[in-house]
């Protein structure tokens, strides 16, 4: 449950943070007794373009952005969009648009731009201003249901694309083929699938 910033000359941790201490909003909703709360356990990792920005996918299905400063870092954001564990966390290349894939079996596309503009703080900014327009995906070979969702579910920020994708997510990646951006999916089956993102 602890995120560190690591100082590879000095092979020390130079910044540790543990995920679950943010939890406040979990302690606020009302909880049946015998309810468990999954644990704030990092799955995924992924670094911006710019070097600065980090996203963190969790058990406990929080998505929490961070910026890295000097030799600490700061919690930009936190949203929740998936039902369960946040397996994959993945940054489209130069964007602030970040792909997360969850144990629920959704992958969503969200844009994180305005809320890591709003907060900056550095004097070094980064350069990933464009917006991108809002789309539609559909899987090929297989259950499609791509939609955008309410902004009550995930508070300031919403996701720009839900795709019900039916399976574990093990692993996802942006990546252009062909000239056209897509999205790569591993899961507990032996194929890859293949979600064109022709609107981003």
């Amino acid at each position: 449950m602890t995120v560190m910033l690591w100082s590879l000359q000095k092979a020390r941790p130079l910044w540790i943070t543990n995920l679950q201490e943010d939890e406040t909003e979990e302690m606020e909703d009302p909880q049946s007794p015998g309810q468990l709360l999954n644990p704030a356990l990092a799955h995924s990792i992924s670094v911006a373009s710019c070097g600065n920005i980090f996203s963190c996918g969790a058990e406990d299905g929080k998505v929490r952005i961070f910026r890295v400063m000097g030799v600490k870092c700061e919690q930009q954001l936190g949203f929740k969009g998936h039902t369960l564990g946040v397996s994959q966390v993945c940054f489209l290349p130069e964007s602030y648009l970040l792909l997360t894939g969850g144990n629920d079996g959704k992958i969503m596309l969200w844009d994180a731009n305005s809320e890591v503009e709003k907060k900056q703080k550095s004097p070094t900014k980064c350069t990933h201003r464009k917006k991108p327009k809002r789309g539609t995906c559909t899987k090929q070979g297989g259950n499609t249901d791509a939609s955008v969702t309410d902004e009550e579910e995930h508070g300031n920020i919403l996701p720009k694309l839900n795709i019900e994708h039916g399976e574990k997510v093990n692993w996802l990646l942006g990546t252009k083929i062909k000239g056209h951006q897509n999205i790569l999916v591993a899961d507990q089956t032996s194929c890859i699938s293949v979600y064109p993102l022709n609107e981003f």
